[in-house]
């Protein structure tokens, strides 16, 4: 056992808000957005607030997302690696899962805190950080790549996509929706990894117009502006290389479908998050957004358990 492991990052996340408070004293630090001033109706809903946090209920609410994932490193601080499992134990997959996972929080706070570009910046990346790890971790268990490799293949993607996204936008300037896409490749792998099929592999790409269809993209919409939609070509991904049925399988009961059910009741409260909607109440502390990111940490600590059950089809 070595709970090193655990107070590093709580160290951390006391040294960031350490130094967001002692920023925020200054006058260079917090922003508001263009087209906003103090004590207007944010585009989240809540009002505009001159204090350290812009919006307090939707700045603050991201310490779910701190707690879940430092409850992460508790878990595998505690505990041996198991084999089979990239998730039990300080595994280079967990430390980097649970690490994306604190990250949320920051990451969302920055942008909700200071009403900055770079904090809707921060914000982006992190929400990528997070989704490109789940489709990454099923082609290389089901590929039987080694973790480290595993490690640099992922700090590659997330890099070169921080450098871009901070010149470019978070669209690249070519369209590209890096966040549906990892949506959709994530599926995608589940389903090869548990039905594969070499007539499956051929049609996998369809998984993911089913996928946006879910969150209200539908496929003659997508085609129809194929211009904005083209990055769904890459729903093939994954067919390139997985080629073979996995000896690695997972149990969906209760985990995955627990993280599914929390994410998509997130996303319908995050739909009622906008000014005119009924549920938005500027004044209010219970603010939709804010449940957004409680239920949304609550599903990245479901889908933790849920690769935790990890195991070998004899």
């Amino acid at each position: 056992m070595n709970r090193t492991l655990f107070f590093i990052p709580v160290l951390i996340v006391g040294l960031f808000f350490l130094t967001y408070i002692t920023l925020a004293n200054t006058i260079n630090f917090l922003s508001v957005e263009e087209g906003y001033v103090i004590g207007e109706v944010s585009r989240w809903c809540e009002r505009i607030s001159d204090s350290y946090f812009r919006e307090r209920a939707n700045a603050l609410s991201n310490l779910g997302f701190i707690l879940t994932g430092l409850f992460m490193f508790w878990i595998i601080s505690g505990e041996t690696l198991k084999l089979h499992s990239r998730f039990h134990g300080p595994t280079p997959t967990a430390i980097l899962y649970a690490s994306a996972a604190v990250f949320l929080g920051p990451g969302s706070l920055l942008m909700h805190g200071t009403h900055t570009e770079w904090g809707q910046w921060a914000d982006w990346l992190s929400m990528i950080m997070f989704i490109s790890i789940p489709w990454l971790v099923n082609l290389f268990t089901i590929r039987d790549w080694s973790e480290p490799s595993f490690v640099k293949i992922y700090c590659l993607i997330v890099g070169i996509y921080a450098i871009l996204s901070w010149f470019l936008g978070t669209g690249l300037g070519i369209n590209f929706n890096f966040w549906f896409l990892s949506i959709a490749l994530w599926v995608i792998t589940e389903v090869l990894q548990s039905f594969y099929s070499h007539v499956l592999r051929i049609f996998s790409g369809l998984i993911g117009f089913a996928v946006m269809a879910l969150f209200g993209y539908f496929p003659h919409e997508v085609l129809g502006n194929f211009s904005e939609y083209w990055w769904v070509i890459l729903f093939w991904l994954p067919a390139l290389f997985i080629n073979q049925r996995s000896s690695i399988q997972k149990s969906y009961f209760p985990w995955f479908w627990l993280g599914v059910f929390f994410y998509i009741t997130a996303f319908a409260i995050w739909l009622q998050g906008y000014p005119g909607k009924a549920w938005c109440n500027p004044d209010s502390i219970f603010q939709p957004h804010a449940i957004w990111h409680i239920l949304s940490a609550c599903a990245t600590l479901s889908f933790f358990f849920f690769f935790r059950t990890s195991f070998k089809v004899e």
